[in-house]
């Protein structure tokens, strides 16, 4: 489930910005922004043993009675995984977008589609299916490790740079931190706390271990899909680069393979992020820090108005917004989540500090980074997404009182 909540999208949907900002680099990105995920990750489970509890950043922030800024992060981090639904959704509708051919209307509205049936799923109460979700997860790791293999088995470094600009050794940072929100997903299972057989022995296996192995995939398949097209073609491509890997590797056979795992790796993720934010967005709630109506059920215990206004949002954006700005957008707010709780964990003592110390540094300097970075190349991204902060910071207390919700 935590690498379904990674590989999820991600790959299929970052590769091309990535290689769009670190050239030959981007492979280092992603093994720089694995190693940062895995500092989180160590301090997320930390945490959750020290407190016993799961909930992520909200509850942690909560038991040393900073109620203020959980609230406050807790918007960060909701805004967050809408962002990030907006990505799968939009990828959705570009891989099948590719594969139809039925004009530029058709991706969006396909977007737009998807998110509207698990959000009908989630409301009927069925969107939680492990079985499946476990089928789903081998389903896309075959696709993407063999896909990565055939382009690996083409050696040839030219492809690294061919048609692109030639970027140094330090852009990997840039693009490490744009790029973050591929590694978001493995926390979602901290929420699931309580439902765990074992969590301090099984919540730190199965979050370090699928943190590992998706650093690995992402890796491989960087390389091999550059490869087997060459960096510009990624980049020309980059919403559906992978599908274009598979068309050169294996004909239509290679692009059908790419395509429906695409739509299987995007679909599960929005299925399973809606789920655990709609779960947030309620617990959120429940401590008087969204309005109350969140926390309304339907008949069968689904958070339904959650559920409605967060799938609405993310359609909106998927149906408006475009790749590299939600994927930036989504990074920086990882970014500013995982920094919170690696430095948390460092400042309770949960877990060892070398690694949450320099875990909480490092988030902190893709955080600047990412931040210069949509200085020069989006402004207005960047400006709209401060406007959160004030909001979530200043605006959250006198907007939940005014929209008649107890008093934060």
């Amino acid at each position: 489930m935590a690498v379904g909540g990674m590989v999820g999208g991600g790959i299929f949907s970052t590769l091309g910005v990535v290689i769009g900002i670190a050239g030959r680099w981007a492979w280092l990105s992603f093994t720089v922004a694995g190693l940062i995920a895995l500092a989180a990750g160590y301090s997320y489970v930390s945490l959750a043993a020290h407190y016993g509890e799961g909930g992520g950043a909200f509850t942690f922030l909560r038991e040393i009675d900073a109620d203020g800024f959980a609230g406050s992060l807790s918007w960060v981090l909701i805004v967050g995984y809408v962002l990030t639904n907006a990505v799968y959704a939009f990828t959705f509708g570009q891989y099948l977008g590719h594969v139809a051919r039925l004009g530029p209307w058709f991706p969006r509205t396909a977007a737009v589609a998807i998110v509207a049936l698990f959000v009908g799923l989630n409301l009927r109460g069925v969107g939680e299916a492990g079985g499946v979700e476990v089928f789903l997860v081998w389903f896309k790791l075959l696709v993407l490790v063999g896909l990565a293999g055939w382009g690996l088995a083409h050696w040839d470094s030219s492809m690294l740079s061919r048609g692109i600009p030639e970027a140094g050794l330090g852009a990997s940072l840039f693009g490490a931190a744009s790029v973050f929100m591929a590694y978001e997903g493995f926390q979602l299972l901290t929420y699931d706390y309580e439902d765990i057989d074992s969590p301090l022995i099984t919540l730190p296996r199965a979050v370090l271990s699928a943190i590992v192995v998706v650093i690995a995939v992402y890796v491989a398949v960087s390389l091999g899909t550059v490869m087997l097209v060459g960096a510009d073609q990624v980049v020309e491509h980059q919403e559906v680069a992978l599908a274009i890997a598979g068309q050169r590797a294996l004909g239509t056979l290679g692009l059908v393979l790419v395509t429906v795992g695409a739509a299987f790796s995007t679909g599960s993720a929005i299925n399973s992020t809606l789920f655990a934010t709609a779960r947030l967005a309620l617990k959120v709630a429940q401590g008087r820090e969204l309005p109350s109506a969140l926390e309304h059920r339907n008949r069968s215990g689904i958070p339904d108005r959650a559920v409605v206004s967060l799938g609405i949002l993310a359609a909106l954006l998927a149906a408006v917004g475009t790749l590299g700005v939600l994927v930036e957008a989504a990074s920086l707010a990882f970014l500013f989540t995982f920094a919170v709780v690696c430095g948390l964990a460092f400042a309770q003592r949960a877990g060892r500090r070398l690694v949450t110390g320099p875990g909480a540094l490092a988030a902190a300097a893709a955080l600047l980074a990412l931040v210069m970075r949509l200085y020069r190349t989006d402004p207005l991204a960047l400006g709209f997404l401060a406007l959160l902060v004030v909001l979530a910071t200043v605006g959250r207390p006198m907007l939940v009182r005014r929209l008649g919700d107890r008093s934060p």
